[in-house]
């Protein structure tokens, strides 16, 4: 359930890249990628895009918390295609995200199956028996105080699945109300972002890279 849902109305959106097939967006933290079901969550990524462009679809979607890169398609065939591309994990990603405490490792790869925690939704929880397969790529980028930078990688796709993952490394991610420390005034959001998207152009079948730094 969302409470006092106030989504940032500037920048209102944000636009990488346009053509005729697909549309490259900078999701902010605090925004919906699609319409929740109650009437007050209906303000979101793809409300906002399809005023402007009304035959955009969603093809994936970032935590509400989350900000970052986030393709739509403008065709039903290019949707198809990157359908298609995400569910059989052509596409490459990566986060930037601020860890909770210094963390000792360079790099690694946690491995830990998930399953929504139905009495707690919508966190999601480790279950070695009827979890589903779940891993994430981490490399330390930086020491900054008591929070470490790092690059996150998902192999797979699965809901708070980088959330959960830091959290049992020992190290969640700051301002992360779900697993770790709430936001305070130093921390005004979960700190996680995805920074790069790789995909093929659905009609060119061209290799398209784009990046955005973090905010924070």
């Amino acid at each position: 359930m969302l409470l006092e849902y106030r989504p940032p109305l500037s920048p209102y959106l944000e636009i990488l890249y346009q053509d005729e097939a697909i549309l490259l967006l900078n999701k902010p933290s605090g925004l919906l990628s699609v319409p929740g079901k109650a009437p007050e969550h209906q303000d979101s990524l793809q409300l906002r895009v399809q005023r402007v462009f009304p035959t955009a679809r969603t093809v994936h979607r970032l935590d509400m918390a989350t900000s970052g890169i986030l393709v739509m398609a403008l065709t039903p065939d290019a949707q198809r295609q990157l359908n298609w591309q995400f569910e059989r994990r052509q596409t490459e990603k990566h986060y930037i995200a601020l860890l909770e405490g210094q963390l000792k490792a360079q790099a690694g790869i946690v491995d830990l199956p998930l399953i929504c925690d139905w009495p707690n939704r919508p966190k999601q929880m480790v279950c070695f028996q009827r979890g589903k397969s779940a891993q994430t790529l981490f490399e330390k980028l930086a020491i900054e105080e008591n929070t470490t930078r790092v690059r996150l990688t998902p192999v797979t796709g699965r809901s708070h699945q980088l959330r959960v993952h830091m959290q049992w490394l020992g190290h969640p991610i700051c301002g992360d109300k779900f697993y770790g420390t709430a936001p305070d005034e130093k921390t005004e959001r979960l700190q996680l972002h995805a920074a790069m998207l790789r995909l093929r152009h659905p009609e060119t079948g061209l290799w398209l890279q784009f990046e955005s730094p973090a905010p924070f």
